[in-house]
């Protein structure tokens, strides 16, 4: 039985325009830059069966959207709309929701929840729930910021950011802090452990059994830390850390220390002992940026892995754990990037 004849193709600039863009821009769904092939071989005179072989498709999809195209033109190489429940909410109704999450508030609260929106304006509290999902808008969270206002806040970052990008030679960067009044605390009860379908558990309240502070330096290069526990934290001992820093780093090397505007490290005693030992070089952070140290990125490790959930009964206990993690990091150190 011979093939029915092709339907004869021919193209306005504009729609040929149209469809070698669809046929060429690789942002267009894979499908509707196939069609666009398929019509414009077909434009060019080729038979059915030549363009299936040159596009590696089947006869069939070729004179489907042949005859598609002679009938619809453009419009009928998009896929028709599929078969579902109709849209029940309005972009206007989605355009209240947006606009009454970002500009109002509820009259008996700080921020919308799902249900008071959703009574708002008439919508389930699934609905609004997906148009906040869709929009990325999320009332309930709350995040911090703090603005530095040191004047010389530009020219400090630039230079504890060119320490971290580009280490001076014949140096060693260490970023210092302290983390001072870390609690020795025991829970009233012993922790329960871990079951299959249920946490650690442990008591809300606890006892507090006295404090210690710790002083460390982390080297931006290998990642090690140096670590020094103290009852308090003074002048007296930051100037005993930097002494420790003098034992521990090669004659060598010159000492770069990355620190904050702390009080205790500007004192006379500080300044005479910097002066006698003038290989140590001091780049403070800008005000209120605590965050541009990675010590405190360290602190963090330390706060998760250990503090939190830790339990001591004593500052001696504390300290030897702390001492034993210390030790535990400097076995596999880990530089932060």
């Amino acid at each position: 039985m011979p093939f029915p004849v092709a339907e004869k193709i021919e193209l306005s600039d504009e729609e040929r325009r149209t469809l070698e863009r669809w046929a060429r821009r690789p942002t267009s769904a894979q499908a509707l830059a196939q069609r666009s092939r398929v019509v414009l071989a077909a434009a060019r005179g080729l038979k059915n069966t030549e363009i299936a072989a040159e596009l590696g498709i089947g006869r069939p999809m070729v004179t489907k959207w042949r005859n598609r195209f002679a009938e619809h033109r453009v419009d009928g190489l998009t896929d028709e709309p599929r078969p579902g429940r109709p849209r029940t909410i309005t972009d206007e109704q989605v355009e209240e929701v947006v606009i009454k999450t970002l500009e109002t508030t509820p009259r008996d609260a700080t921020h919308w929840s799902t249900r008071s929106m959703a009574r708002e304006v008439g919508l389930t509290q699934n609905a609004v729930l997906r148009i906040w999902q869709a929009f990325g808008l999320q009332p309930h969270r709350q995040e911090t910021w703090k603005l530095s206002r040191d004047p010389q806040f530009i020219d400090k970052v630039r230079d504890v950011v060119g320490l971290y990008l580009n280490p001076p030679e014949r140096a060693v960067v260490l970023c210092v802090d302290e983390k001072s009044q870390i609690q020795a605390l025991d829970r009233t009860a012993p922790i329960l452990p871990m079951l299959p379908g249920t946490p650690e558990r442990a008591t809300h309240d606890y006892k507090r059994w006295g404090t210690s502070s710790l002083y460390a330096a982390l080297d931006i290069t290998t990642g090690k830390v140096i670590g020094a526990l103290h009852s308090r934290h003074r002048a007296i001992e930051f100037k005993k850390f930097l002494q420790t820093l003098d034992r521990e780093v090669p004659d060598h090397l010159d000492v770069h220390l990355v620190l904050d505007n702390s009080s205790t490290h500007k004192t006379p005693a500080i300044q005479r002992w910097l002066a006698a030992h003038p290989r140590f070089v001091l780049h403070f952070t800008p005000t209120s940026s605590s965050w541009l140290n990675l010590v405190e990125r360290w602190f963090a490790e330390l706060t998760n892995k250990l503090l939190r959930r830790g339990a001591h009964r004593s500052v001696r206990e504390l300290n030897a754990d702390i001492r034993t993690w210390i030790e535990t990091w400097n076995g596999d150190p880990r530089p932060f990037v």
